[in-house]
């Protein structure tokens, strides 16, 4: 008979696994009661960090015979709510199977564990003139096993792709414990793509213990441009203009006035101008003949967009002093609002300035400051929107406006995430995105993997009990407004 017993579970999970591996006392538990989106919090009931492929078989085993679902964590840094435990199920965190298990240079690759953190990966092999291509802007804390689940991007996927271009195979172990191996040592093969299924998955077809990644080779020459302007119009023009002329920079994000502020009070220097409506950065690599090249045409183009000054880094200090503002932007805004909410809409890279004007224009509706910074090279946004918890209701202004960015993104052609996954935060709104059909044949996938629904139920996927609950709170807020309810509905 199936039972719930928390007690008993965690007497059968603590036969097998070290002492220190089983977290039940309340305030331990506390640590794991939400994820890099803190505005939603819920403690689970008990939590395992395995170290092997072996211990998360058994453990997942223990699951499927009790009828008990379960939640997988990595670093914790997801911005969607996807490692939140909203029913009450196992959270098994994987942050302690941290070993390198291969290294193949002579075939470009190197196997890992999945709580090895991103910026680990170009570390082992920097030395041999190799390195990880994608890179998140969390690559110094995230972990590779949450940037398979959410397929993360990075500065350098304008150019390289995202993390599903890099992953050659995958060991997962799936939700009734036994162990499958996905993909290969390949780049390309013939057969069925459930390696790419598997990737952007969200936890809800298993759990990654082992991950093949691809490696790119150094290249010989970077160089990073940096161009400020009076407009951020101006700025995205320079965007349009600099891909359509066929320059393929590695890297190219765009930040606002106030987020170019944040980080220089952050680091108390005038790195980027302060009065600026936007800085863009471009990064350039390759030959050198190549970079030097670009650099020149990206520089007259930048110019033709109305940029005040393009200055241009070419050594490895240069460069990483033009690209530390940006790395610590989530940081800069951190140190002015302690509560902040990150969204992750993309739209295409046309599109950019209107884009901006009307978030913009939403941000003085909902009296809400909204500072910007994204990757511009693929038109994936990253508006932070700032508030203090000084009323009942400010929570669910910012997420009315977050709803409204993403509905402007759609709008334009573009998605409601572009790396940061859907997780609980923006279930509600798949269905602005996907037909009944198109959601239909991703819950087939999902039962082919998970038939019993037991890995990270209720995720990426609206429900009637989520969504319906959701609706009722908007429709009450806007009435309490006297605000029309025709442009709110859900479904």
């Amino acid at each position: 008979m199936v039972t719930r017993d928390w007690a008993v579970l965690e007497r059968e999970l603590r036969e097998f696994l070290p002492r220190r591996s089983v977290i039940s006392k309340k305030q331990e538990l506390l640590v794991y009661d939400c994820d890099g989106l803190t505005m939603e919090r819920k403690s689970p009931p008990l939590v395992v960090l395995p170290e092997t492929t072996a211990e998360v078989s058994r453990i997942l085993t223990c699951c499927h015979k009790r009828g008990i679902s379960f939640v997988a964590r990595g670093s914790g840094t997801g911005l969607s709510g996807g490692a939140l435990v909203e029913e009450e199920s196992l959270l098994v965190v994987t942050s302690r199977m941290r070993k390198i298990l291969d290294v193949d240079l002579a075939n470009c690759t190197i196997t890992v564990q999945p709580g090895v953190i991103n910026s680990w990966v170009t570390r082992a092999v920097t030395g041999e003139g190799f390195y990880y291509a994608p890179d998140p802007s969390s690559q110094v804390v995230c972990s590779i096993g949450g940037n398979v689940a959410e397929n993360s991007g990075g500065v350098h996927c304008v150019k390289y792709g995202v993390t599903s271009n890099h992953v050659l195979g995958i060991e997962v172990v799936l939700p009734d414990g036994n162990i499958i191996n996905l993909g290969g040592d390949l780049v390309e093969t013939s057969e069925l793509d459930l390696r790419g299924v598997f990737i952007g998955s969200e936890g809800t077809l298993g759990i990654a213990t082992s991950i093949t990644l691809r490696l790119l080779r150094a290249p010989e020459k970077v160089a990073v441009l940096l161009a400020d302007f009076q407009s951020m119009e101006a700025a995205g023009d320079a965007v349009r203009k600099v891909t359509a002329a066929g320059v393929v920079p590695s890297g190219m994000e765009i930040m606002d006035n106030f987020m170019i502020n944040a980080v220089n009070d952050l680091f108390g220097v005038d790195e980027y101008p302060r009065d600026a409506a936007a800085v863009l950065l471009i990064e350039l690599d390759g030959q050198e003949s190549e970079v030097v090249s670009a650099s020149d045409q990206a520089y007259e183009l930048c110019k033709a967009s109305g940029a005040r000054e393009v200055r241009c880094a070419n050594d490895q200090i240069e460069c990483a002093r033009l690209w530390k503002g940006r790395k610590a932007a989530f940081a800069a805004v951190g140190k002015i609002s302690p509560t902040y909410y990150v969204q992750d809409g993309v739209v295409p890279r046309s599109s950019l300035p209107q884009v901006l004007a009307s978030i913009s224009n939403l941000s003085r509706k909902y009296n809400l400051p909204v500072a910007n910074v994204f990757h511009a090279g693929d038109g994936n946004l990253h508006p932070l929107i700032l508030y203090e918890r000084d009323s009942e209701y400010i929570e669910n202004r910012v997420k009315d406006l977050a709803a409204d960015i993403l509905r402007l993104c759609l709008q334009e052609g573009g998605s409601i995430t572009g790396e940061h996954g859907v997780g609980s935060d923006k279930r509600c709104y798949l269905k602005w995105m996907f037909s009944d059909d198109d959601l239909g044949t991703m819950q087939l996938v999902r039962n082919a993997f998970d038939p019993f629904r037991c890995a990270n139920p209720g995720k990426i996927f609206p429900t009637p009990k989520s969504c319906g609950e959701f609706a009722r709170r908007k429709i009450a807020i806007n009435s309490k407004d006297e605000e029309s309810q025709s442009d709110l509905e859900i479904f």
